[in-house]
């Protein structure tokens, strides 16, 4: 939150007030923006954002500069996750101020705070209610009351609800009841610090080294992590930052966290300098800054010397094990470098030559190190794309074979890394097709992996397939409260609600995703379903016309359109479906089928699909458009085969 408040021209401070309601409620909203602003208060609300500005940032940009965040609750907002994410918002930072405009009781997790009753006002901006609310806020925020200013004049009120945006994902951390963020401040030490790393920057004067410092800075990630005492925001969100030109309490605001940790690597053929401080989020200032000068040979010693460091800055005296060293890794430079050029071509996710460049990499870390458990699972992980993505029928079991063997071989030599569990989990699951198989790894990998988005979010999504859907939403949580600017893990949440038919929460989790990168792929199409199984078909097509993945939006317009008796456009599609997949789109085809209503032919394609070893069914056990399918013998004998049953 802003940490000096603005100065009129007066000379009085003027509070910041974010307002977050639900569309229903947009009338009681109206009149409180009204009598708050006749009160001196500054209110942000989504109706100031002009068109073309992009919500998100804009809406993520006002809650972190706002001084205090009133939350509208009501029957209709209690159901709202954007509500309620704003309003972990307020709550996780400590300036939630609470108002029941029906009588309504907040959600679980909000009830701690007394809320201030509003259900019987009729907008008088000098009633009681209203000067009990101005005072809640003042007293929250530490200043006195002020003269009244005139109300501005606002142009109509645009709700937030319906564009959906992606900022209200800033409060994902209360679905774990109170498990989530928090600001350090002199507070019980045995709490977790949050922390995140920053891309380090490549000082070396070449850019074929980005992938040494951008390795390091991960590297770094994946150690601190194992400490308990601290809580490490993922990657895809911490990078998000790289360019970014803001301040370093900006950015603690935007990833709410307590401290950032920044850095600078120099290498050279002979030598290596890093440069590391760690700012805290709350001043803007210094807590501990260090430079470390090493033999090319030794990047391993600085990145343990700066996890340790690390730790003891943030953690002192809690009498701890330290984690200096990452499970599962290695002491060979050699090996640590091939490690880190696999992992920079892996996140590339550029195609079949950047995955093969990153097996390559990750083959030669092994072979110069037959012990790094962490370069294992990575080949793991990595020959199971490339089989799902690029392989013939003929190649593609060998290649699980090898990617089981690989994680295997993590998990003997590491018991405690949490990456070969779910490395095996993922083979066997969507490269095996074994859903009972996979079970145990990536229960296993949950419990190790806990300061781990990607691997929390995996195991989602193979919680929601499978139908452990508690389960699911717990790790999902988790994972947005460390991953929270990443849209996979928005998407893989969005999956888990649609797979447990909670439609309406599948949409916000889906149109977060979007807000955060509007080429999400398989996301307009996931969007496309939940229209079509509504019965909005002109939205459903829409959405599927806008599908970025060929296969995925030929699928849908083929079932929207058949619907709508476009039956021509519909076979086109279908047509055009099977041209551009081939062998690789059985299962979408069997979703067309079933809802043509040609339930034969459907289950053909499923079975089809079963032999090939085709990962789309990992989605059989709770696929809606697969429905109409679910009575027949012959599916129940398909969920059987998959472990399912």
């Amino acid at each position: 939150m802003k940490h000096e408040h603005e100065v009129s021209a007066n000379g009085s401070t003027t509070l910041t007030v974010f307002l977050s309601y639900d569309r229903d409620d947009e009338r009681t909203a109206r009149m409180l923006v009204d009598a708050l602003e006749r009160e001196g208060l500054s209110i942000w609300w989504d109706g100031l954002i002009d068109a073309g500005v992009a919500y998100a940032d804009r809406i993520q940009e006002a809650l972190s500069q706002a001084d205090v965040v009133v939350v509208l609750w009501s029957e209709s907002s209690a159901r709202s996750h954007w509500v309620r994410d704003e309003a972990a918002f307020g709550r996780d930072h400590n300036c939630l101020v609470p108002v029941s405009i029906d009588g309504a009781k907040p959600p679980l997790g909000f009830r701690q705070i007394q809320s201030i009753a509003l259900d019987n006002w009729q907008g008088a901006a000098d009633s009681g209610q209203v000067e009990q609310l101005c005072r809640s806020i003042r007293a929250l925020a530490g200043t006195p009351a002020r003269t009244p200013i005139a109300a501005v004049t606002r142009g109509p009120l645009v709700s937030r609800r319906t564009a959906l945006v992606g900022a209200g994902s800033v409060g994902a951390a209360a679905a774990l009841g109170g498990a989530g963020f928090y600001w350090l401040s002199g507070g019980d030490p045995a709490k977790a610090a949050r922390i995140a790393v920053l891309p380090f920057e490549n000082l070396s004067g070449d850019p074929a080294q980005d992938y040494f410092s951008d390795g390091l800075a991960e590297e770094l990630r994946a150690t601190l992590s194992q400490a308990e005492q601290l809580e490490v925001a993922a990657q895809t969100s911490s990078e998000s930052f790289r360019d970014a030109k803001m301040t370093a309490r900006a950015m603690a605001h935007a990833l709410n966290v307590s401290y950032l940790i920044e850095g600078s690597v120099r290498r050279s053929p002979d030598a290596i300098r890093v440069s590391a401080r760690i700012v805290n989020g709350r001043t803007g200032f210094d807590k501990w800054s260090g430079t470390f000068n090493r033999k090319a040979s030794d990047a391993l010693a600085v990145q343990s010397d700066i996890a340790a460091s690390v730790t003891d800055a943030l953690v002192a005296g809690l009498n701890r094990d330290r984690p200096s060293t990452r499970i599962g890794g290695t002491r060979n430079a050699q090996a640590f470098d091939a490690f880190l050029l696999g992992t920079a071509a892996y996140r590339q996710a550029a195609g079949k030559a950047t995955d093969l460049e990153a097996l390559k990499q990750f083959d030669r870390a092994v072979a110069i190190d037959r012990a790094y458990a962490a370069a294992y699972a990575a080949r793991s992980r990595t020959l199971t794309v490339i089989a799902n993505n690029y392989a013939d029928s003929a190649g593609i079991p060998a290649l699980y074979h090898r990617a089981i063997s690989a994680a295997r071989s993590a998990i003997q030599l590491a018991p405690q890394l949490a990456e070969g569990y779910s490395a095996l989990g993922f083979v066997l699951f969507n490269g095996e097709l074994d859903a009972k198989g996979a079970s145990a790894p990536y229960q296993r990998s949950f419990e190790l992996g806990y300061g781990n988005a990607e691997i929390l979010s995996a195991y989602a999504n193979f919680a929601g397939r499978t139908g452990r859907f508690d389960d699911g939403r717990k790790a999902i949580a988790r994972a947005q409260s460390l991953d929270r600017l990443n849209p996979s893990v928005f998407r893989n949440a969005g999956y888990l609600e649609y797979s447990a038919r909670d439609f309406s929460a599948a949409e916000g989790q889906f149109r977060t995703a979007l807000s955060m990168n509007p080429k999400s792929s398989n996301v307009h199409a996931a969007l496309g379903d939940i229209a079509f199984l509504r019965g909005d078909f002109n939205s459903a097509r829409t959405h599927f016309a806008q599908e970025v993945d060929r296969a995925s939006r030929l699928r849908g317009l083929a079932i929207v359109d058949m619907k709508t008796g476009q039956t021509n456009l519909a076979e086109g599609s279908y047509a055009g479906l099977i041209k551009e997949g081939g062998d690789t789109v059985h299962y979408q085809q069997a979703q067309v089928l079933a809802q043509w209503g040609r339930k034969d032919q459907s289950l053909t394609q499923l079975e089809r699909a079963l032999a090939l070893r085709d990962a789309g069914l990992v989605r059989l056990r709770n696929d809606p458009l697969l429905d109409p399918l679910r009575t027949d013998e012959r599916f129940v004998r398909l969920e059987q085969a998959i472990g399912f049953a």
